[in-house]
């Protein structure tokens, strides 16, 4: 008997010991194909290409002579292609020029006259007059009047360089470094880019980038372009990392200073799609001359497709994925109180039944 026991014994926890091995092998053989067939359906989800950007990776905007950079022999403004840029064109084609041409062609005059009027030939004996009230009451009185008509157009286009940008914003950090740019996109992402200069193709090794006509003029064309959307309000962020540089683009009409330790901020809003060049515009060092800037100014559906290509998101779909997951988070209780009213309305029902079904057996127990 006591053999009979032992047995049963050894028996049992064989049989404890093995269940558990049989039971996890089949979960280890299931598990593996589902890891393997999420393998290719992760692989086969397509990269979003870059609207920038052709087939064999070369930039598809080409730089425009004469739009948004310098031209030979040239003697105005670049063409403007911002609201502040356009109010700045107009103030100073159609009131600082005018008001300039005319003062130096009075002073002009005057000098002439006084020249010729009061040469000794002509008057031999000078006059003896020490001053004229109303010559220096009209001399006094009308560059006051000529700096008050200068100053309201002037103030107000300050302000304008200085608004703050709205909330729909979007906003770009540039960075200088010595010597070159760095950029960032905060609101999409924290999308970084590095631009520096292009070299011309006899300063590069074969087989490496360099400058084309294509890409911009010498000594502006730049390897990463700052890509940013037409029609949409730019909050431009500057700082530096080791000296003070300036972040300037003269189509945006756009000069910001880039301080370390600092952050300048300004806003503008594009209104033309194009490739715009500029310049770092303070003193920064050895290379300073080789620091471009290069913009190019897209659609805004091109903008976002360019920023999913850079791995980033735009905010609009982080807000609606946000509101989604709110309402989702808001739901989630009342469905939750929705199955407890369920759970606790049914042993109810079963109660009140149990009742007549207890009756009923104990007439059928009676009879």
């Amino acid at each position: 008997m006591r053999m009979l026991g032992l047995t049963s014994i050894l028996l049992a926890a064989g049989m404890a010991f093995a269940t558990p091995a049989s039971a996890q092998e089949p979960v280890a053989n299931t598990a593996a194909p589902v890891a393997n067939s999420a393998a290719p359906a992760a692989a086969a989800t397509p990269a979003v290409a870059d609207p920038t950007l052709d087939a064999a990776g070369k930039p598809l905007t080409k730089a425009a002579p004469g739009i948004g950079q310098p031209v030979a022999e040239g003697i105005t403004l670049q063409p403007q292609v911002t609201k502040t840029g356009e109010e700045a064109h107009n103030f100073h084609n159609h009131i600082l020029l005018p008001l300039i041409t005319v003062i130096s062609i009075f002073v002009l005059i005057l000098l002439v006259w006084v020249i010729f009027r009061y040469r000794r030939a002509a008057n031999p004996t000078p006059s003896r007059t020490a001053h004229n009230t109303v010559i220096e009451i009209v001399w006094t009185l009308v560059p006051v009047l000529i700096l008050i008509a200068i100053a309201v157009p002037s103030i107000r286009l300050l302000a304008a360089q200085f608004k703050p940008a709205p909330k729909d914003a979007i906003t770009l950090k540039a960075i200088g470094n010595q010597w070159f740019w760095s950029y960032e996109y905060p609101d999409n992402g924290g999308i970084q880019l590095t631009a520096n200069m292009l070299k011309e193709q006899g300063q590069v090794p074969a087989g490496q980038r360099y400058r084309t006509d294509a890409d911009g003029p010498r000594l502006l064309a730049t390897d990463q372009r700052v890509v940013l959307p037409v029609g949409v309000p730019i909050r431009l962020v500057t700082t530096a990392q080791d000296v003070i540089h300036s972040w300037a683009v003269p189509a945006f009409w756009i000069k910001l200073d880039a301080v370390p330790g600092k952050l300048n901020e300004t806003s503008f809003t594009i209104e033309k799609p194009g490739l715009y060049f500029g310049q770092c515009s303070e003193l920064c060092g050895a290379r300073h001359a080789y620091m471009p800037i290069a913009v190019e100014a897209v659609s805004p559906a091109e903008f976002a497709q360019w920023v999913k290509s850079k791995g980033g998101t735009m905010p609009a779909e982080v807000a609606a994925a946000a509101a989604a997951e709110a309402a989702q988070n808001a739901a989630a209780p009342a469905a939750a109180n929705a199955a407890e009213t369920n759970a606790a309305a049914e042993p109810a029902a079963t109660n009140e039944t149990a009742p007549a079904a207890n009756a009923a057996a104990g007439n059928t127990t009676g009879n």
